[in-house]
């Protein structure tokens, strides 16, 4: 009844009801206090996202609904296993097993599966802004799970996340984001929250890849540098993200010939980096194309696999701050 009720409110009034302090869809303007709580409340359920400590049950009786109208591995997965972990039952719709392959809207479609009592939604669209689209359209807790060019923040907590475990205070340290900046919403993510915390920031890529403007981005007491040539930075960093060439965005007409050999992360490059240098990749990987297999499976600095385990516990803290009342 409450649903309902709530609803022919939003549709008499035209009224915005989402409650915006449990939605999570940007970390642009997220308040550094709550990104330090999210970080922090992720860090205490790691153990429990791995399986290494009991389940968190609080979320019992929930419903999550996953609305993923773009391919994802590791983040539909990751989400569905962390509402699980806290004991939520959790709906997966793609685009082609639902109605939007007939010409139904997307927000037509969040609206249809609130009104089924779902109690949070999760979004990932390939519209810039299509999450925040679905929050003024529905009164559940919507979560951005990446949307077009835009962000995909729950990435860069668990990002951050992964190189907080390695470093403690990142205040101060230097990471490169090397690759197609410009079509990359991991990047710009992660780029408001490592300057939020204080880090410098070097967005590394080719010209036509890094967009203008770029270190505009700097909201806090970090910076951020712009370089299109990453051997004269690698003895610079404290850590490197490397990025995939987005393709599917028409990522510069595809990849160059020789992109691996200018901004590629081989070995001879990897040797060149300072002694415990964090190395990331969001995934999907092309090994051999951003990074050679060698340091994507280095086991002493290379983070891709600890970042799908933090990815885990970043998404509990999440759905917890938008559920656990």
């Amino acid at each position: 009844m409450r649903l309902i009720q709530r609803t022919l409110i939003h549709r008499t009034n035209g009224s915005d009801l989402s409650s915006s302090s449990r939605d999570f869809l940007a970390i642009e303007g997220l308040v550094l206090s709550d990104l330090r709580a999210l970080l922090d409340r992720a860090e205490r359920l790691l153990p429990a996202a791995v399986g290494d400590a009991p389940a968190d049950e609080r979320l019992r009786g929930r419903v999550v609904a996953n609305l993923f109208f773009e391919d994802s591995t590791r983040t539909r997965v990751s989400f569905e296993i962390a509402a699980k972990r806290l004991g939520a039952e959790v709906v997966n719709l793609g685009a082609s097993g639902s109605s939007t392959s007939k010409g139904e809207t997307l927000v037509d479609t969040a609206r249809n599966i609130e009104a089924m009592g779902v109690d949070a939604i999760v979004v990932r669209t390939s519209i810039s802004g299509g999450a925040a689209l679905v929050a003024r359209n529905v009164a559940c807790p919507v979560i951005n799970a990446g949307d077009g060019r835009h962000e995909h923040p729950t990435q860069a907590l668990l990002d951050v996340l992964a190189l907080k475990l390695r470093f403690g205070d990142l205040a101060g340290k230097r990471v490169a984001i090397v690759g197609d900046i410009a079509n990359s919403r991991v990047a710009r993510s992660a780029t408001h929250a490592l300057v939020a915390l204080g880090a410098h920031v070097v967005a590394v890529g080719p010209p036509a890849l890094v967009p203008e403007g770029f270190e505009d981005l700097a909201r806090g007491a970090g910076s951020i540098t712009i370089s299109h040539n990453l051997d004269p930075i690698l003895n610079e960093v404290d850590a490197i993200m490397m990025l995939r060439v987005q393709t599917e965005r028409a990522a510069g007409g595809g990849i160059a010939p020789d992109y691996r050999s200018t901004y590629g992360l081989t070995e001879t490059r990897k040797n060149r980096l300072k002694a415990g240098v964090a190395i990331l990749h969001p995934g999907p990987v092309n090994r051999g194309v951003e990074i050679d297999d060698s340091v994507a499976e280095d086991p002493a600095d290379s983070l891709i696999l600890a970042q799908v385990s933090c990815g885990v516990a970043a998404r509990m803290a999440v759905l917890l701050r938008a559920l656990d009342r």
